[in-house]
């Protein structure tokens, strides 16, 4: 079954097309960086405005690297939540219209479910293969969660952010500090030529609650933003001090969850996804854990793409699975983020 992927959650305008839920046949990603880089964040508007010019030609172009025409499409599947509502429904709606012209089948997926599925794209290689049940770690610029897997779309969640997601701390302290953007990869190149050593940042005490699993970023941005003297080491520091300092201390907030997790529930397999599973000391960090298997999208499919979501769908649609044409779009999804306490 050939499926043509569409992703427009947020700035990537993406279309894919994947056969039997594995094999990518075409993945076409074009960024919106350029557009929103004056601004160092994202802008709603901006991003939904370029979709609706780019959906058509990302979507042909998907097909002819393929090599296919639409006619060769079996199903569509789409990116129907959580994200920017105006970029979704660029995406859904051009997904509609294909799946009704053509008469197939068309599903609405979970952009975060995706996510965790992107890893399942790569080679059936025994040391990259993943196997149900294990530990999900979702880090995107919205999101960060933590949650078992029982299966593709079967996830409990576990832990997540009661404030900032670690995607967002990072786009925030180099917005401040105008390193540049996308804010997650600029701090972790900086962070290669600087000391991590250099600033002691706190780590956020989350003792009211059930809160193990669960983590916050809002303290450590404002140490890094606000309170940068307080906690320095070295009396002469650089930029580079300061990302590498930074990105130590919220990749450490995230593992002491992470760790938690895996310590309570016994499994010894974790499978990432999402924007910041790029970063490398996270990945550095985690190839450490002797006793854990941890299992990494290639980079290129750790952001915003569509064969994720094409993968995803196509496994709901071998259940013989599809979504109704009138469905909507969501910016959010319950218990992606949790209150303090």
């Amino acid at each position: 079954m050939k499926v043509l992927g569409i992703e427009t959650s947020c700035d990537e305008c993406s279309a894919a097309v994947v056969e039997d839920g594995k094999n990518i046949l075409s993945n076409v990603v074009a960024t919106q960086i350029p557009f929103h880089a004056p601004w160092n964040g994202v802008v709603p508007e901006i991003a939904s405005r370029k979709h609706t010019e780019w959906i058509y030609a990302v979507t042909k172009e998907a097909l002819d690297k393929a090599g296919l025409r639409v006619e060769d499409i079996d199903a569509v599947s789409v990116t129907n939540r959580p994200g920017l509502l105006g970029s979704l429904l660029v995406g859904l709606s051009f997904a509609k219209a294909f799946a009704w012209a053509r008469n197939i089948p068309f599903i609405a997926v979970d952009h975060m479910l995706a996510h965790l599925y992107a890893p399942f794209l790569i080679s059936d290689a025994s040391e990259t293969r993943a196997e149900y049940p294990f530990l999900g770690l979702l880090v995107s610029g919205g999101h960060t969660i933590i949650c078992r897997a029982d299966n593709f779309d079967d996830i409990k969640i576990l832990g997540t952010t009661i404030d900032d997601a670690a995607g967002e701390a990072f786009d925030k302290v180099a917005k401040f500090y105008n390193f540049g953007y996308p804010g997650g990869a600029v701090i972790d190149k900086m962070a290669q030529n600087g000391d991590s050593n250099a600033f002691r940042f706190p780590m956020p005490s989350l003792h009211k609650g059930d809160h193990r699993y669960d983590v916050s970023y809002s303290g450590i941005k404002n140490a890094v933003i606000n309170q940068l003297d307080m906690f320095k080491i070295k009396e002469k520091y650089s930029n580079e001090d300061i990302a590498a300092s930074f990105q130590k201390t919220a990749v450490e907030i995230l593992l002491r969850a992470l760790l938690n997790a895996a310590e309570d529930t016994d499994l010894t397999t974790i499978v990432a996804g999402g924007g910041v599973a790029a970063n490398s000391y996270l990945r550095s960090r985690l190839s450490k854990k002797v006793n854990l298997r941890c299992v990494f999208p290639p980079l290129e499919l750790c952001g915003d793409n569509a064969a994720m979501i094409a993968g995803l769908g196509y496994h709901y649609l071998k259940r013989g699975e599809c979504s109704p044409l009138n469905v909507t779009a969501s910016a959010r999804v319950t218990g992606f983020k949790k209150k303090y306490p």
